[in-house]
């Protein structure tokens, strides 16, 4: 006996590799297809068509292909409402529960599509039907495992969504257009950071919200002083970071030192190693950043920067920090929590020289955020787009080189 379902394809399926990976899917996972109908698109501005039979000998066989295709854009012919449990307690979600993709998603609920707010991956979906009185709409939203509350309507198994993965243009244009061909150091840096510097400022003058991502080594490469003239500039909407970043930007201020070192002149002064504690206890004696920048304390860098300009700064603990800084959240749920306020906030996100916190924001991104990941490492570029950061281009570049410019190119030509 064997199991079949058809399913759909719609938009650029050809030109983004699903068409492809849909038919490498099938056949990896021991099914087989039958093409029923194929309509290729012959402009730049059609989209093509393709509906399949997918067989399998077993029924388990063909549930597992039909997720992989799921998550490549495929629909079931005649879908129909998504299947509801409720939760059984808090925290709890039922078995079999839809974890979500971070591509745009819809769930059909009494004949109608329903947009999932607050797209990210790894969380489940929950249903709100509206007002007892009609008075509301009913909406559908993510939710991480944790925020679960019992009687939540939780959506299970994949009937009834809709998932639509970003589709690669046919030509340059479009967002990031210029930079489709995901990881690369052979690129020509300094016009590939010109056009980084383009997307920058055309969300700038939209109204959309920049976000950057930062790791101590943009202040141990001599790039904070660049980094705070984009946030001084206006450049920059909110800023994500760990502890040590915070204490070795206002180390370098204090003692012109980053982890001991001399930034400029790259010798270890005196005593040099112990900078970094005194940093921080001197941000704790007056009982933060904030408050040591208006002491006087603090004069100079990126958090004075964030503070003199009210942009708004997450600094995510971990257990190795030293101290830490007041202003550090030290609890990895709440962490969380502040990293995915910042994240859903975001049109665009620049991360710099931190494998940890680029993996934390990306995890909670949608797909659909442009994103610009920057390492001279290529295992931290990489290991972003492995994680699911399917939209994140990557530059293996050194970061004391591509701060200073990219700041350039925005504050030098910005009229």
């Amino acid at each position: 006996m064997t199991y079949s379902r058809t399913v759909e394809l719609e938009g650029h399926i050809i030109d983004s590799g699903t068409m492809q990976q849909c038919f490498a899917a099938i056949m990896e996972l021991g099914g087989t297809f039958e093409v029923e109908q194929f309509d290729v698109g012959t402009r730049k501005d059609e989209t093509s068509y393709c509906r399949m039979v997918v067989t399998a000998e077993e029924e388990p066989t063909l549930q597992s292909i039909i997720h992989e295709l799921h998550q490549n854009g495929a629909m079931l012919t005649n879908p129909r409402d998504a299947t509801l449990e409720a939760a059984p307690a808090d925290q709890v979600v039922p078995p079999g529960f839809y974890s979500t993709t971070n591509h745009p998603t819809a769930v059909r609920y009494n004949g109608e599509w329903l947009e999932v707010e607050r797209v990210e991956m790894d969380c489940a979906i929950v249903v709100d039907p509206g007002g007892e009185e009609g008075t509301a709409e009913p909406r559908a939203y993510t939710k991480v495992l944790n925020a679960i509350e019992e009687d939540d309507l939780v959506v299970v198994g994949e009937t009834g969504i809709r998932v639509r993965p970003p589709e690669r243009p046919r030509d340059a244009s479009g967002p990031f257009g210029f930079m489709q061909g995901g990881v690369s150091a052979e690129r020509p840096s300094e016009s590939t950071i010109r056009e980084v510097a383009e997307e920058i400022e055309a969300t700038h003058e939209s109204g959309g919200n920049v976000l950057v991502v930062v790791g101590p080594a943009v202040i141990h490469a001599g790039a904070g002083e660049d980094l705070a003239r984009l946030v001084r500039a206006g450049f920059v909407d909110a800023l994500s970071a760990g502890n040590g970043f915070a204490t070795h930007d206002i180390e370098r201020n204090l003692y012109g030192t980053s982890l001991g070192v001399d930034v400029d002149t790259l010798e270890h002064p005196r005593k040099g190693h112990k900078h970094h504690i005194y940093t921080i206890s001197e941000v704790i004696r007056h009982g933060g950043i904030a408050e040591a920048v208006e002491a006087g304390v603090i004069t100079d860098g990126v958090m004075y920067e964030c503070v003199e300009n009210d942009v708004p700064y997450v600094l995510a603990g971990s257990i190795r920090d030293d101290g830490p800084l007041p202003d550090t959240i030290t609890d990895a749920v709440e962490a969380q929590d502040a990293i995915r306020e910042q994240a859903h906030e975001a049109d665009l996100v620049l991360m710099l020289s931190t494998l940890l916190h680029s993996v934390a924001v990306g995890n909670c991104l949608p797909s659909t955020t442009k994103t610009v990941c920057v390492d001279i490492n290529p295992a931290t570029v990489t290991q972003l787009l492995d994680r699911g950061s399917s939209q994140a281009i990557g530059m293996v570049t050194d970061i004391g080189t591509f701060v200073p410019t990219l700041a350039e190119f925005l504050i030098e030509e910005t009229p």
